[in-house]
Order: structure tokens, then sequence, then C-alpha cells
């Protein structure tokens, strides 16, 4: 990650090697960085990543938002071809599906360390 191009999202996780595995099993992209602190993931070609950084006390964020509750500030979006193959491909590398579900075209899931995501299909 010797690049000065690179641009990037950085969760928060109580184990940022582990949720680097799970969302590099979950895009097939492969780990570029990692240390006791946090680790991260990019894709064969272009300038974005995924990192993960170590948070001691993290509260993982409740979807759909809850009085009083940690609230989810942003969330990731993967388009997949066939919803239920990549749900199913989910929730075998450890995801959940949340109870909410507001559209017949996305799931949101919810990854090992409570950070909701969406998988959706662009029926278009």
């Amino acid at each position: 990650m010797s690049r000065h191009d690179w641009w990037g999202i950085v969760l928060e996780a109580p184990d940022p090697q582990a949720l680097a595995r799970f969302y590099s099993e979950l895009l097939g992209w492969e780990i570029a960085k990692e240390d006791p602190d946090g680790a991260a993931i990019a894709p064969p070609e272009g300038v974005a990543y995924l990192a993960f950084q170590l948070s001691d006390g993290y509260i993982p964020p409740v979807w759909a938002a809850q009085e009083g509750a940690q609230r989810m500030t942003m969330h990731l979006d993967f388009e997949v071809l066939d919803l239920p193959e990549a749900v199913a491909h989910a929730v075998e590398l450890g995801a959940r599906e949340s109870e909410h579900q507001p559209q017949d075209n996305v799931r949101v899931m919810i990854d090992p360390a409570g950070h909701p995501f969406c998988l959706y299909q662009d029926d278009n």
C-alpha cells in the first residue's frame, strides 16, 4: 500500500483481523495490510480499500434505528447478480439477515461485528 492515490472506508471492530477475513471472503479481495491494530483489504484493480481498525469498547450499531441505541451512521452496499445466492454466501461466512427488510431487491445483512451492509440486485 505504498500508493498515494488510495482512498477507502474504515470500520471500527473489536477484532479487525477477523472482520477483514470476513469481507475478504465475501468480496474476493486480498488482505493488503494487517497489523495488531487493524487490517485492510483491496480489490485486484482500482484505488479503493476497505480497512478495519481496533476499537476497544466497540458498540455495534442497530438496524433499524432504535431510541437510545447506537445508530448506524453509514453502511456498505454491494450489487450482486443473484441475491439469494449472495445472501446464502454471506450467512455461510458469518453474517446474518436483519429482521427489518425495507425492499424486495435488497437484503440488509449484519456482519460479524454488527455493521449493517446491503446486498442488492439491480433489476434494470
